[in-house]
């Protein structure tokens, strides 16, 4: 086990070893009732009601990435955060994409990454500009000394019931922000990787399940299946793997700012098997999973993370 039992309150407690074993699922966290809220875009985890488990009390390491080098996209909150926070613990070096508004949290998760003892730079920029997506290569490489992880994590998602409502500037920032920039940022990174490495990219329920207001998002997340998929067979000669994972309905800022409609939060996350919505933490152990050389033999995998909801 990699995990701790966590909590989503702001100082989470410590279990004892005994009480770790064999957790049951349905009760590791409680089932949520966010209330309505609004956040502006691009939210943040330190104004989210009820507050997330991002592993600083209920992750621990055994040293899987140790001496590795990541970069991470959309890594501020939420999931990247989790993912973050996982990665140092298992002795990754970071670096840390997020956007200048969501500065507070990026902090945040500096000081946990540097308590750990880990190397953390923070590099703040729009995904949507497609020379910060090169330069953001550039800069995570020259900080940490190289790359062997890239992360893809960075998302847009944006509510709009009619397709009508749907406009062309909301439409090319979704696709630039979640898949072209993932395409620039990956051509980017291949000229540090060496074999070994790996890209682990964040596609979502929403590509086998598409939700009807959340046509732009759902369409990008079924791209992103499909460039792993395709570059994880380009790429596997040459000894780096690409794989994907694909969150189910996870408690993030994302929903609050505009990615869920308002009057659907209290039963967010209420419609899986396990009958609540996941904590960011919960995804960690897939990206780690992936990007370690456990996974040696695991090439172009969507691996679900969603709470028990069939998906191929």
């Amino acid at each position: 086990m990699t995990e701790t039992n966590g909590s989503t309150t702001d100082n989470a407690h410590h279990e004892t070893t005994d009480q770790l074993t064999f957790q049951n699922p349905v009760t590791r966290y409680p089932e949520i009732e966010p209330p309505i809220q609004d956040q502006p875009e691009p939210g943040l985890d330190a104004d989210l009601v009820p507050k997330t488990d991002r592993g600083e009390f209920s992750y621990r390491g055994t040293g899987r990435l140790k001496g590795r080098r990541a970069l991470i996209t959309g890594g501020d909150s939420g999931i990247g955060a989790a993912v973050a926070i996982a990665f140092a613990r298992e002795g990754a070096d970071i670096a840390l994409n997020y956007l200048p508004d969501e500065e507070e949290d990026a902090q945040w998760v500096r000081d946990v990454v540097e308590k750990d003892g880990r190397k953390i730079t923070l590099l703040p920029g729009d995904l949507a500009d497609a020379e910060f997506c090169r330069q953001l290569v550039t800069d995570a490489v020259d900080t940490l000394g190289g790359l062997d992880i890239l992360v893809n994590n960075a998302g847009r998602q944006i509510a709009q019931d009619s397709l009508e409502d749907l406009t062309d500037e909301q439409l090319e920032d979704t696709f630039n922000v979640n898949i072209l920039a993932m395409f620039r940022i990956t051509r980017e990174a291949l000229k540090h990787l060496e074999p070994g490495s790996s890209i682990v990219n964040t596609t979502s329920i929403q590509a086998y399940q598409p939700s009807a207001n959340l046509l732009d998002y759902a369409s990008t997340k079924a791209a992103i299946n499909n460039f792993t998929k395709g570059l994880g067979q380009q790429l596997a000669p040459k000894g780096i793997r690409v794989n994907a994972v694909a969150p189910g309905p996870f408690w993030t800022p994302l929903q609050v700012s505009d990615g869920q409609n308002k009057e659907d939060l209290p039963e967010f996350g209420k419609n899986t098997p396990l009958g609540r919505a996941g904590q960011p933490t919960e995804l960690a152990p897939a990206y780690v999973f992936l990007a370690s050389s456990e996974s040696s033999y695991v090439i172009g995998e969507t691996l679900n993370v969603n709470g028990g909801t069939p998906a191929p």
